[in-house]
């Protein structure tokens, strides 16, 4: 606690600064007579089983699934955001504990970290997904979920904006085993005026959790005329490059919502450009998403181009169908057919990613 009942939220990158009876930027996290407070702990959105592949991860446990939530609140206010609800719904209420309680009663459902678990395992899910809004926002309530999943045998796994604090990331490494990071741009003015948010905090972030070993892949949503340019989509992909080409890069198309409703949805052909700009930046694993394209959601090795995954498509709670090789024999995971020990079947190449 600071002077004057002020506490320090230690959450995220914001590090709020949060006056007696206040609220942070994510909504959630008050400031309670002096003591912060999770308005949200054990207050789960979505427990739903999906697809690996959706959150996205391709290179993660491929073909298995996840039982995925969330709650209320979040750091960002993305103009394009598709859980715009119930990302910013609690930010509107400006404190007032009583409206808040009342919207986490109505839109949440009370979950325990062990009845987490518990779904998890019932589900036949292999591993739980931390989504649908910034899970730094509520990482109590996921650190404790994290400890008792790795108990039991379930993997943990982030769908992030990078924007957590280092103390934050710190707590969560010994138990975090993939995420997913957005790298919306590299222009602090996009971070500015599109999420109002800050670039800087994010890119830390990715240097930091790709040190740690954690398995890492990142997201670039591409919005016509806001982020777009071969330019930035070059900076994108040569930044990711020189930290490895092996990290996986999804670039995906934009669908008109929340305070983007008069966008155009992203043209084919720019995700297609967005593609063969990440490989001539010498990216190995380089994915088209949120559209039908069966080419480029394909995981080829990087020596020897051999078929190595082939994903047809997924709708929840269903998983992609798998090929592999050049025979198109159907195979029940990765690593039966394409994959021997994290290996292409043809050459030998080492395949980056976490296969078992």
């Amino acid at each position: 606690m600071l002077e004057d009942g002020v506490v320090e939220c230690l959450a995220c990158s914001w590090r709020c600064k949060i006056k007696k009876n206040g609220v942070g930027i994510c909504g959630v996290r008050v400031n309670n007579e002096g003591k912060l407070k999770l308005m949200v702990d054990n207050q789960a959105v979505g427990l739903s089983p999906d697809p690996i592949e959706k959150k996205p991860l391709f290179h993660f446990l491929p073909g298995s699934k996840a039982l995925s939530f969330g709650t209320l609140g979040c750091n960002f206010d993305c103009a394009f955001c598709q859980n715009w609800f119930q990302s910013q719904a609690a930010k509107k209420l400006k404190g007032n504990r009583e409206g808040l309680k009342s919207l986490i009663n109505k839109y949440s459902v009370r979950c325990e970290p062990e009845e987490v678990v518990r779904l998890a395992k019932d589900k036949g899910c292999q591993s739980i997904a931390y989504t649908y809004n910034e899970p730094a926002v509520f990482v109590e309530y996921a650190l404790k979920t994290m400890k008792l999943a790795r108990t039991a045998g379930l993997k943990n796994v982030w769908v992030s904006n990078g924007f957590e604090s280092d103390e934050s990331i710190k707590s969560i490494v010994p138990y975090l085993d993939a995420i997913n990071i957005d790298i919306k741009s590299l222009r602090e003015g996009f971070y500015r005026k599109i999420c109002v948010a800050k670039i800087e905090p994010v890119l830390r972030n990715i240097r930091k959790i790709f040190k740690t070993g954690v398995w890492l892949e990142l997201t670039t949503l591409i919005i016509p005329d806001e982020n777009d340019s071969k330019k930035e989509l070059k900076e994108v992909a040569d930044f990711m490059a020189g930290l490895s080409v092996d990290i996986p890069w999804h670039v995906t198309a934009f669908r008109p919502d929340y305070k983007m409703r008069d966008k155009d949805p992203t043209d084919g052909r720019k995700l297609e450009e967005a593609w063969e700009i990440g490989k001539k930046a010498g990216l190995n694993y380089v994915y088209v998403g949120n559209v039908p394209n069966e080419e480029h959601s394909k995981t080829v090795c990087p020596q020897c181009n051999n078929l190595l995954i082939e994903r047809v498509g997924y709708a929840a709670p269903m998983l992609p169908r798998y090929t592999s090789g050049s025979s198109g024999v159907p195979a029940a995971g990765a690593e039966k057919e394409g994959l021997e020990e994290g290996k292409c079947k043809e050459c030998g190449e080492k395949i980056a990613g976490v296969w078992k």
